[in-house]
């Protein structure tokens, strides 16, 4: 029997073992995608206590709580710090075969080196450790960050983002990296109209501008992905249920943004039309300054209304959406092919069901210009588990190149979320050693050692813009 989380977690032989702590365990971290607060990492704040940087916004940990039958004052309600942490520690031990158990327990062991076990017996000695290291220098958030040995760190930033902490830290020149992502889904939102017109005014002040035609607007907008690229962004991202395809023309375009100015309702069918053109408008865009765009697909949002009325988006009420995402994918990335206008793409999916789909859509559109230029992304929020990492490995190792995929990344709010990327390798590596072991593979670790590094680093060091 092993013991829980020892050195060998997760590698399940000596060639896994080998591969890991020879090739995998000290390579720097890329995290393309996170959501983590730019002015927390700008001023190097520190934490007080771990509620603060384990509980607050991590609506995992939230979830698993209401599921343990936990009240709401003790998740995003009025008890203290204490009282939460308490509870989420009485809870730990319920998430078994939950990612939860191990995340919780590697990120104790990483950060402060606490192999005790967390539950309602030992919660107050845990909390009372972590919280007094978490308020010293050490331990401010870049400090957190040296400890995973985080290279680069990619935030997620609205287009109307000053991006003034970004500023703030470049003019540091710190070993570590934090660049903006362009994040437009707002502005693309025309399902609420009154909330659009809101948006846009704000991008009217931001760029000191009037916005009454499709053309202000997109001349507004360029400038925002202007002022982004000047900063250092070379990402965007997009969160979407499904990519959106319909045809149109800009004149129809022009003709449904008058409307929404006039705060009158648009169709179905235009709404569609509508986030359709800026969709295209943003890979344009995009692919003219050479970056990277991401689009993250298939999250059915806010299902609990009563919920969302009360706490808001982005608090644990979102889950697996059934989309149709192929004829649409297809076309709308043929259209940019088509015009020589398509950039280096990443597609991650949230219903594992659309995993040989994403797989096979991106073999239609890799071209040799760039290796690995169109990437099946990896496994994203519920999927970015054991089961669901292995599914999306051995998907893309089965319909197109593992070897180079781009790696992972947290897509987290917390800065404790870094042992994500340990787990990641760690599974890569026992895949790997596992066809070894049957051969299935040649016993070749200079070569598997290799494609190791590169998964786990140096592919994204190659693919993303983040070191010219």
């Amino acid at each position: 029997m092993k013991n829980f989380l020892d050195d060998n977690f997760l590698l399940q032989s000596k060639v896994a073992e080998e591969l890991y702590h020879n090739y995998a365990k000290n390579q720097p971290i890329i995290d393309y995608h996170n959501h983590l607060i730019p002015d927390q990492i700008a001023n190097n704040i520190n934490f007080e206590n771990l509620t603060q940087v384990w509980l607050y916004g991590d609506h995992y940990k939230w979830r698993a709580m209401r599921a343990n039958g936990v009240d709401e004052r003790y998740i995003t309600g009025d008890a203290s710090d204490f009282e939460k942490f308490r509870k989420w520690a009485e809870t730990v031990p319920y998430t078994m075969r939950n990612p939860l158990y191990h995340w919780t327990h590697l990120e104790l062991q990483r950060y402060f080196g606490i192999n005790t076990l967390l539950n309602g017996d030992t919660a107050k000695e845990i909390y009372d450790e972590t919280s007094a290291k978490l308020r010293t220098p050490e331990y401010a958030v870049r400090g957190l960050l040296q400890k995973m040995n985080v290279e680069v760190v990619c935030t997620t930033d609205d287009p109307i983002d000053s991006l003034e902490y970004h500023q703030q830290f470049a003019k540091e020149n710190s070993m570590l990296k934090m660049l903006p992502a362009f994040r437009p889904d707002k502005a693309m939102n025309s399902d609420n109209i009154a909330d659009f017109n809101t948006y846009i005014s704000k991008l009217e002040q931001v760029t000191n501008s009037s916005i009454s035609s499709l053309d202000e607007y997109l001349a507004a907008l360029k400038q925002r992905h202007d002022f982004f690229a000047a900063n250092g962004c070379s990402v965007s991202d997009h969160g979407l249920e499904q990519i959106y395809a319909e045809d149109y023309t800009k004149d129809e375009i022009a003709s449904i943004f008058n409307k929404i100015r006039a705060n009158q309702e648009i169709s179905y069918s235009e709404n569609l039309k509508f986030k359709s053109a800026m969709l295209i408008y943003f890979a344009e865009w995009d692919h003219e300054k050479g970056w990277v765009q991401q689009y993250h697909l298939g999250a059915l949002r806010n299902n609990n209304t009563r919920l969302l009325t009360k706490l808001g988006p982005d608090t644990g009420f979102d889950s697996i959406g059934d989309f149709s995402q192929a004829r649409a994918l297809s076309k709308f990335l043929n259209r940019l092919d088509t015009q020589d206008k398509l950039t280096k793409t990443i597609i991650y999916n949230l219903n594992p069901a659309d995993n040989e789909l994403i797989a096979t859509m991106i073999g239609n559109f890799n071209d040799g210009s760039v290796a690995g230029k169109v990437q099946f992304g990896s496994a994203w929020w519920f999927l970015d588990q054991k089961d669901g990492m292995i599914k999306q490995m051995n998907t893309l190792s089965n319909m197109g190149l593992l070897s180079r995929l781009v790696g992972m990344l947290t897509d987290s709010r917390s800065f404790l979320s870094f042992p994500r990327h340990e787990y990641f390798r760690r599974l890569v590596c026992n895949l790997f050693a596992e066809d070894v072991v049957n051969g299935e593979l040649p016993n070749d670790m200079e070569w598997i050692g290799k494609l190791v590094e590169d998964i786990c680093y140096k592919n994204a060091r190659n693919y993303f813009n983040f070191y010219k």
